[in-house]
């Protein structure tokens, strides 16, 4: 479910056309806001404070329309979609129309326009384990997954590396990898796909740091911090275990995590008995 704050037909003037008179004389611009905002939190309190301000998203667009001058309506609605998403870190999504009622043109018509869908992406990490099976076989079958999910985008995978169990030592040795992206899924939706790929693959119920037919936890997302009965970002262990941190600092040992550089982190880590495998 998505919730959406809107702003339908606000009027400014503007001085953008591809024609010198349009920039001379001016004209009237419509703009339709939508934002994707996530609403709970403000009703549950009825608080202004934790809302989304529509008077600053007229702000923004009088901002936008009031610089130039631009040719294109194309300019002004992708120059404030991202306004809006660099000054509204809460807003995932955001649909802009602007439409010109005076266009200089032959015919009759209420207006022409634009209208434009940006969403935000985070940079995320993963790391994936398995010790069932051909756990190598598991791991590239869940990153086969995970490539044609919409909302997210795999760009990097280390390599596979064989770890010894933790937590329960009384197992199998794991297979272990982990893989950075972008996903312009908000943090919850992205790990309810990823219970989904395990679902998916066979992943039942089982004891805790047991056995793993796949297992693929959230590391992080930008700077989101969550504290939810479904989710905890950054993940609360990643610093803890070894066969997370090597396998992803070498893919992203400059990435900063809860004030941490992953490669240092990496670094300091115990890594007896992690040793990476060819696929």
């Amino acid at each position: 479910m998505t919730d959406w704050i809107k702003v339908q037909n606000l009027r400014l003037r503007g001085n953008h056309g591809v024609f010198e008179r349009e920039k001379q004389t001016g004209q009237e611009f419509q703009f339709d806001i939508d934002c994707a905002f996530d609403t709970r939190a403000c009703a549950q309190s009825d608080d202004y404070e934790q809302a989304l301000c529509y008077a600053s998203l007229c702000d923004l667009a009088r901002q936008v329309c009031g610089d130039g001058p631009f040719d294109l309506v194309e300019t002004l609605a992708n120059r404030l979609a991202d306004l809006i998403l660099d000054k509204n870190p809460s807003v995932t999504e955001t649909r802009i129309a602007v439409r010109k009622p005076t266009a200089p043109m032959k015919g009759r018509f209420d207006a022409v326009g634009v209208q434009i869908t940006r969403k935000r992406r985070w940079r995320v990490g993963l790391s994936l384990g398995s010790n069932i099976g051909d756990a190598a076989a598991n791991l590239r079958l869940a990153l086969s997954h995970l490539t044609i999910e919409d909302g997210f985008e795999l760009d990097q995978v280390s390599s596979f590396y064989k770890t010894p169990p933790w937590g329960d030592e009384n197992q199998d040795p794991f297979v272990n990898a982990c893989a950075t992206g972008w996903s312009t899924l908000a943090p919850e939706s992205l790990l309810r796909r990823i219970k989904q790929i395990e679902l998916s693959m066979g992943r039942a119920p089982e004891r805790r740091w047991g056995p793993r037919l796949i297992d693929i936890d959230l590391l992080f997302a930008d700077d989101w911090t969550v504290d939810t009965p479904l989710l905890t970002l950054p993940h609360r262990e990643m610093f803890n275990r070894p066969f997370v941190l090597i396998p992803l600092a070498e893919i992203a040992g400059d990435q900063v995590v809860k004030g941490q550089r992953v490669g240092d982190a990496a670094k300091a880590q115990d890594a007896t008995g992690i040793d990476k495998i060819d696929v």
